[in-house]
């Protein structure tokens, strides 16, 4: 009997991307709404993505089905 395949978390799917190293990348809260009230150069570095904490990967991971 075949097992069953693991189905990717769509949501998270959108949310995250992983690297070729294993790394997983995403993008910054509180970056598109009320700008106006917030510096630009803050506004600049949320654009920037960012990684994952080392405590949530592996639950990040799962989601994506890599784990």
């Amino acid at each position: 009997m075949a097992k069953n395949k693991m189905k990717t978390n769509r949501s998270a799917a959108k949310r995250f991307r992983i690297t070729r190293n294993g790394k997983v990348i995403r993008g910054h809260a509180y970056a598109w709404h009320k700008t106006g009230k917030k510096r630009r150069s803050s506004l600049r570095r949320l654009r920037k993505k960012g990684l994952i904490s080392s405590a949530d990967k592996n639950k990040v991971l799962r989601l994506m089905g890599k784990k």
